[in-house]
C-alpha cells in the first residue's frame, strides 16, 4: 500500500543529513523487496562500488546511504547504469549536497551557464549538455524515489532544467551564428532576438521524467542581418538558429540526447516555416486557427530567448485563445475532440496506457482545459497554468462538486507519479504499464505497494473515477429513450416547410389556437437560415435551436407571440452563433429565456441589444432579488481587480458590462414578481450610484498621477461632490432614465 512516512530526518554516518520525506507516495524500503529484486539491486551497488574503485574514487560507506543508493538502483536501471558508467556524477551530487536539498528557482540556469561557458562550438556544447542532463536526472529520480521531493518539485525541476537547457545554448548559438551572418535587424533598425514558446507540459511547468518538449519559434519583425560577412533575411537567420538549437538539444548521439523536441504544433504544422514573424503568426491564428490550436496554446509560455517580446506575442495571441465572452460555441469542436479521445482509447494497447487510455492523464487535462477555453476570456483566473489550479478553481466557482474536484486531483497526482516512476525505470518515454512480472513488481514497489494486484486495484479505482467524470463532461441532454409524439410533431413542424396544411393539422391536434400564426413565425426563422450573412455553422446551430424554442413556446400561452419576441433575439445573434450554442448546451437557460419572453417584450429587446447577457440565464439566482448597494460595489471592485489592467478603456468596457448585467438582473426579478415598483427604482438608483463612484475613482487616479492632488485635498478626500437631482436624486430611476448631475 502507499506508505506515509512521518519519521524525523536521519543523518548518515558520513554526516550527510537525509531530508524530511515530503512525498506521501514513497517506494517500499529495501528490506521489503522480494529476494530476487533485492539481490539484483545489491549487485548493481557492487558494480557501482567497483567503478568507484577503478577510478580511484571513494564510494559512500555509511549504511543509510548505501541502502538509499541500493534501493534507487533496484527501481531504476537508468540511474544504476549512469552511476556505474560515471560514478563521479553521483559522488559530486553527494559531496556537494545537491542530492539532499531542493534547488532554488534560478539554480539550473546558473549551473548550465557555468558548465557551458567554456564551450567553443556546437559539438562541445552538445557533449556538456548531455553530461549535465545525466547528473541532473540522477538527482531528480533519486530524490523522487526516496520521497525527498514531492510531485510538484519533481515537475518543477524537470521544467526548470528544460528551460535552462534551451535558454543558455540559444544565446551561445545566436552569438556564433551572428559571427557568420550579422545581427538580425528590423526594418526600423532594431536588433531582433528569437522567442521560444513552450506549449504542452513544458508550457504548463508539468514535465514528466522522460518527456519530449513541444516548442514554437517566432521573431518580432521581418528584415535582414547586418554587420556580418554575409547578409540573410531574418527568417533565414532564425530558421538556421532553430535548427541548430534542435540539433544541440534533440539529436541522439553516443551520449544520448537532452530532450526530444517536437515542433509539429507550429502554424501550418510540419509543412510550415520553422520560425515566423509575430505579424505572420498572429495572422495565421486569426485567419486559419483551429479549435485544437486554441487548446494547444492554453499553456503557451516563453521558455527561452527574448522574454519581454515573447510575453508581448502571447498577449497578441490571447484574443484567439480566449474569447471575450463565455465561449459555448466551442463546445461542438471540443465534443469532437472528446469523441476522438474516446475512439483512440479503444485502440489495441490503450487499456494499459495511463496517459492515453480511458481514465488516464489526458482525460484529466482535457477536463480542466475545456473550462479554460470556455471561461478564460471572461475570467482571467482561468488562464492560470497547472491543471490542479483549474480543478480547484472550478470547485470554488461551483463548476464541479467538491467530491469531483478531490477525486480528479487525487487521480492526477497518483497517475503522474506512476508515469514518472515508469519512465525512471529506464529513461524511456513510455506510458504503458509493464507486461513482464519482474517489471510489474518493481513498479508496484516503487509506488509503495507490496504486490502488483494491490497496485492495480488502486490504479483502477482512480481511472474508473476519471472515466465517469470524463463521460459526463460535454454530455448532451439528448434523451436515451424513444421520442414521444409531442417531440416528433415539433420536429416535423420545423422540417415540413411549405406543407402548411399538414402543419396546421399537427398544431390543432396539440390544442394550439390560431396555428396559422405559429407557422408565420416559423417562416421568419426559416428566412434567417437563408440570409447571406449567416455562416454555415450559424445555420446549423439555428436549425437545431428553433425546434427547442418551439417546444418551450408551445408549453405556454400564445406561442406565436413568444416566437415573435424571441425571433428578434435570434436575428441579433445570427452572426454570433456562439450564443445559439450557449442555449443549445444549456436547456434550463432556454427555458428561462422563453419564460421571460412570455411576460416581457422589453427584456427580450434588451437581450437582443446585449446578447452577452444570455450568460446570466445560466444561473437561476439571476431571478432572485438583485444585490444590495454594498454587494454591488464589492462585485464591481472584484471585477476590476480580475481585469488585471489599469487601461481606462478596458475598465470602462467592464463597467458597461456590469451595468447591463445588473440591469438585466433587476428586470428579471421585476417580471418574476420579486420586486415591487418602488424597489425597482431603488435598485436601479443603487446601481447608478455604484457605477458613478467607480467612474469617479477611475477618473481621479490617472489625473492625480499626472498632475498631483489639487490644493486643499487631504488623503482620500476628493474636494468635490457629485449631486444628483431629478429621478436619480429622488430614487425614481427607470430602465431608460438618464442621469441629472451637478
Amino acid at each position: 500500500m502507499v506508505k506515509t512516512m512521518n519519521r524525523r530526518s536521519e543523518t548518515t554516518r558520513c554526516g550527510c543529513p537525509f531530508p524530511h520525506p515530503r512525498n506521501r507516495i514513497i517506494a517500499e524500503s529495501l528490506q521489503n523487496f522480494p529476494d530476487d529484486i533485492r539481490f539484483a539491486a545489491k549487485e548493481k551497488w557492487a558494480a557501482f562500488a567497483d567503478a568507484c574503485s577503478r577510478k580511484n574514487l571513494r564510494a559512500p560507506d555509511a549504511p543509510d546511504m548505501i541502502e538509499a543508493c541500493t534501493k534507487v538502483f533496484g527501481f531504476s536501471d537508468f540511474v544504476a547504469r549512469v552511476c556505474i558508467q560515471h560514478p563521479d556524477l553521483l559522488l559530486d551530487l553527494l559531496t556537494g549536497g545537491d542530492l539532499l536539498r531542493p534547488y532554488g528557482v534560478s539554480e539550473y540556469a546558473e549551473r548550465v551557464r557555468r558548465d557551458c561557458g567554456m564551450c567553443a562550438d556546437m559539438p562541445a556544447l552538445s557533449v556538456v549538455l548531455r553530461r549535465i542532463r545525466k547528473r541532473e536526472m540522477i538527482r531528480i529520480a533519486f530524490r523522487d524515489l526516496q520521497g525527498w521531493s514531492d510531485l510538484f518539485e519533481t515537475m518543477r525541476d524537470l521544467t526548470n532544467f528544460a528551460d535552462a537547457s534551451l535558454d543558455v545554448p540559444l544565446s551561445m548559438l545566436y552569438r556564433w551564428l551572428a559571427d557568420q551572418y550579422g545581427i538580425p535587424i528590423s526594418k526600423k533598425g532594431r536588433p531582433q532576438q528569437l522567442v521560444v514558446l513552450g506549449v504542452g507540459k513544458l508550457g504548463g511547468r508539468e514535465l514528466n521524467f522522460s518527456s519530449d518538449i513541444d516548442l514554437m519559434f517566432a521573431f518580432p519583425e521581418a528584415g535582414k542581418t547586418q554587420g556580418g560577412p554575409v547578409s540573410v533575411s531574418n527568417e533565414d537567420f532564425f530558421a538556421r538558429l532553430c535548427r541548430r538549437l534542435i540539433e544541440v538539444i534533440g539529436e541522439r548521439g553516443p551520449d544520448g540526447l537532452v530532450f526530444r523536441v517536437d515542433i509539429r504544433l507550429r502554424p501550418f504544422g510540419e509543412s510550415g516555416p520553422i520560425a515566423m514573424s509575430f505579424d505572420a503568426t498572429e495572422s495565421y491564428y486569426q485567419q486559419q486557427g483551429r479549435e485544437w490550436e486554441r487548446y494547444a496554446l492554453i499553456k503557451a509560455r516563453v521558455v527561452a530567448g527574448d522574454r519581454p517580446e515573447g510575453r508581448a506575442l502571447i498577449e497578441r495571441l490571447r484574443p484567439f485563445i480566449y474569447r471575450r465572452y463565455l465561449d459555448y460555441g466551442t463546445f461542438e469542436s471540443l465534443r469532437e475532440m472528446k469523441e476522438k479521445i474516446a475512439r483512440e482509447n479503444t485502440r489495441k494497447g490503450m487499456k494499459e496506457n495511463i496517459k492515453l487510455g480511458s481514465g488516464g492523464i489526458r482525460e484529466i487535462e482535457f477536463f480542466g482545459q475545456v473550462f479554460q477555453l470556455i471561461r478564460g476570456g471572461v475570467n482571467p483566473h482561468y488562464r492560470k497554468r497547472g491543471i490542479l489550479n483549474i480543478i480547484k478553481l472550478l470547485e470554488k466557482d461551483n463548476g464541479i462538486p467538491e467530491t469531483v474536484s478531490r477525486e480528479m486531483a487525487d487521480a492526477y497526482v497518483f497517475l503522474r507519479h506512476v508515469e514518472n516512476r515508469l519512465q525512471m525505470a529506464d529513461d524511456l518515454q513510455t506510458h504503458s504499464l509493464p507486461e513482464h512480472p519482474d517489471d510489474r513488481r518493481r513498479l508496484a514497489l516503487a509506488m509503495g505497494y507490496a504486490d502488483w494486484q494491490r497496485f492495480m486495484d488502486a490504479i483502477e479505482t482512480h481511472m474508473e473515477r476519471i472515466r465517469l467524470h470524463f463521460s459526463e463532461l460535454l454530455a448532451t441532454d439528448e434523451p436515451d429513450h424513444p421520442e414521444d409524439e409531442h417531440i416528433r410533431i415539433i420536429k416535423a413542424l420545423w422540417t415540413n416547410g411549405p406543407d402548411a396544411e399538414r402543419s396546421i393539422e399537427m398544431l390543432a391536434k396539440m390544442g394550439v389556437d390560431r396555428p396559422d400564426t405559429v407557422l408565420t413565425e416559423l417562416k421568419s426563422y426559416r428566412d434567417l437560415m437563408d440570409a447571406d450573412d449567416v455562416s454555415p455553422q450559424g445555420k446549423k446551430r439555428i436549425k437545431r435551436l428553433v425546434p427547442q424554442i418551439l417546444r418551450e413556446a408551445l408549453s405556454g400561452g400564445d406561442p406565436a407571440m413568444t416566437l415573435r419576441r424571441i425571433h428578434e433575439l435570434v436575428k441579433s445573434i445570427r452572426r454570433r452563433s456562439c450564443y445559439a450554442a450557449l442555449l443549445l448546451e444549456n436547456p434550463d437557460a432556454l427555458t428561462r429565456l422563453v419564460k421571460l419572453a412570455q411576460v416581457s417584450p422589453w427584456i427580450l429587446s434588451f437581450l437582443s441589444r446585449h446578447p452577452l447577457l444570455l450568460d446570466e440565464l445560466l444561473d437561476p439566482r439571476t431571478f432572485n432579488a438583485p444585490l444590495d448597494k454594498g454587494t454591488l460595489y464589492r462585485e464591481l471592485t472584484e471585477r476590476m481587480e480580475r481585469l488585471g489592467t489599469q487601461d481606462l478603456e478596458s475598465r470602462m468596457d467592464d463597467a458597461r458590462i456590469f451595468k447591463q448585467i445588473n440591469t438585466f438582473r433587476i428586470a428579471a426579478a421585476d417580471v418574476a414578481g420579486l420586486l415591487p415598483l418602488m424597489k425597482v427604482s431603488d435598485c436601479l438608483t443603487y446601481l447608478a450610484e455604484v457605477i458613478l463612484q467607480h467612474a469617479l475613482e477611475m477618473s481621479w487616479t490617472p489625473l492625480v498621477e499626472k498632475y498631483g492632488l489639487p490644493d486643499g485635498c487631504r488623503g482620500e478626500k476628493y474636494g468635490f461632490a457629485l449631486i444628483a437631482y431629478g429621478k436619480l436624486g429622488g430614487l425614481e430611476l427607470g430602465y431608460g432614465s438618464d442621469l441629472d448631475l451637478v
